[in-house]
């Protein structure tokens, strides 16, 4: 059987053989920065599980090896239970929301003794992956390259060259900023990387339950340095730890991996600040393809911080000079590219079916207003209206008849409109505002439908609109 494209059916049959029943809500997940697309299942008894979506066979079966691995040394990762036989869908066990990330914000820069914990946890959960488990981890599974090696390295710096600086319309000497891209690539070639490296070990991607590390997203790792995971987590740019906090937390994993491995610190000391200049180079190419060219506004809002990484990594005594990057980051600093501000504000409606779970935000916001419309009157309980929507008007017609649901509609354009006012005196770019009802065919039709056009009369912005059970899309503006 081969799946390209998602079959929430599949979805359903892998949940009822997990735990006997059928879910009752599908809660789709927003998208981050990939193709895999996730739903939280839930049946009548309240039992969730994670499903999950990847057409990329390849990397699901990497995934699938490395979870199961990690497993056997008591590594805390979700358990894959059910795989479909496209093995592009599957089932995984579910951890919750709770990211190491989101106690980040809500310390608000202040980095207390829970977060020191959970960061020393961390590290010393990575010594077991990268050396213990590494050292019998299978290889041959590793997507889409089996090494962190010269071309892998190529690849993270011309992220940065061609999907940073030429997206953002940085000027640049293409010789000059070779010549300093050649220069780590030699530095590098002498690092010992034998090891386990994850890849992307970042706080979004360490769950807490129970106060418990777990960790996800780990299917893109490959035999790699040491230090370069230490980096990503170190240094990624929104946690924004001071150098303080990153040098004790590196003294922290260098005690650990002394217990297994034998180092020389002050050389992995080197490495790790090396590493880290290297994986800011190569998020702020993902930040600029998926905030410049995708138009994804949480990617843009990150560039700052990780920008900011950058000019204090090459302050410090790197293992090498690096000249002409230098210059680049002193343009950076003043470049107006790096604006998150949006030319004009584009509010997104949708109408939808409780049934079928609430639209997720593709903008990265993390969803906006939602409005149940269950409460209004329901056209749907009476047979001539079954094969008509909220925009035809015998619908309409059969709200002049009932008229709170115009009031309902009055409410909601009065709840949202100030936040409009806000987002575009800031310069956001996107806001979602939705309406559900059992089906996703009147109620939440008609509501959509008319807070969509009371809205582009009320404000300069883009409207656009989405009634996801029926397909159909429009757009509005001034």
């Amino acid at each position: 059987m081969e799946t390209t494209k998602l079959n929430e059916s599949i979805w359903h049959q892998l949940y009822a053989q997990q735990t006997g029943n059928e879910p009752i809500n599908i809660e789709k997940l927003p998208r981050s920065g990939s193709d895999r697309q996730y739903a939280r299942l839930t049946n009548e008894t309240g039992e969730t599980l994670l499903a999950a979506f990847n057409p990329n066979v390849d990397e699901n079966e990497a995934y699938f090896a490395f979870s199961e691995h990690f497993s056997r040394f008591n590594i805390n990762v979700p358990k894959v239970l059910a795989i479909g036989s496209d093995r592009q869908h599957y089932l995984v066990e579910d951890i919750g929301r709770d990211s190491l990330y989101d106690h980040i914000t809500l310390a608000k820069g202040e980095f207390n003794n829970q977060l020191n914990q959970l960061y020393c946890k961390a590290l010393t959960d990575l010594v077991q992956m990268q050396v213990v488990a590494g050292k019998t981890i299978d290889y041959t599974k590793c997507f889409p390259t089996d090494k962190f090696d010269q071309t892998a390295i190529g690849w993270d710096l011309n992220y940065f060259k061609y999907c940073y600086l030429k997206l953002a319309h940085v000027d640049f000497d293409e010789v000059k900023l070779e010549q300093d891209f050649d220069a780590i690539k030699q530095a590098i070639a002498n690092i010992d990387c034998s090891a386990f490296m994850f890849r992307d070990f970042q706080s979004r991607n360490i769950l807490l339950k129970n106060n418990t590390p777990y960790y996800i997203d780990f299917q893109g790792g490959r035999r790699g340095p040491l230090t370069y995971d230490v980096a990503s987590l170190l240094y990624q740019a929104k946690a924004q730890l001071s150098e303080d906090v990153r040098n004790k937390l590196f003294d922290h994993y260098a005690t650990e991996l002394s217990k297994v491995k034998a180092i020389d610190k002050a050389k992995l000391f080197g490495e790790f600040k090396l590493f880290a200049l290297l994986r800011t180079l190569q998020v702020l190419g993902a930040y600029g393809y998926r905030g410049y060219f995708e138009q994804k506004t949480h990617f843009i809002s990150s560039i700052p911080f990780a920008i900011e990484n950058l000019k204090t990594l090459l302050q410090q005594n790197l293992p090498i000079d690096l000249p002409y990057i230098k210059h680049i980051a002193n343009q950076l600093n003043t470049s107006k590219t790096i604006s998150t501000k949006a030319d004009r504000l584009t509010v997104k409606v949708f109408s939808f079916s409780y049934k079928r779970g609430i639209p997720f935000d593709e903008s990265g916001n993390g969803g906006g207003f939602v409005f149940d419309c269950r409460g209004q009157h329901n056209p749907g309980r009476f047979p001539e209206y079954k094969n008509v929507t909220g925009r035809d008007q015998m619908i309409k017609d059969f709200f002049k008849q009932n008229p709170g649901i115009d009031q309902f509609l009055d409410d909601a354009t009065r709840t949202v409109s100030p936040t409009i006012e806000t987002y575009m005196r800031r310069g956001f770019a996107s806001l979602m505002v939705s309406f559900g009802c059992t089906g996703g065919q009147h109620r939440s039709v008609y509501c959509a439908q008319g807070f969509a056009e009371r809205i582009s009369k009320l404000f300069d912005i883009d409207v656009e609109l989405c009634h996801r059970e029926q397909n159909i899309t429009e757009k509005f503006s001034r």
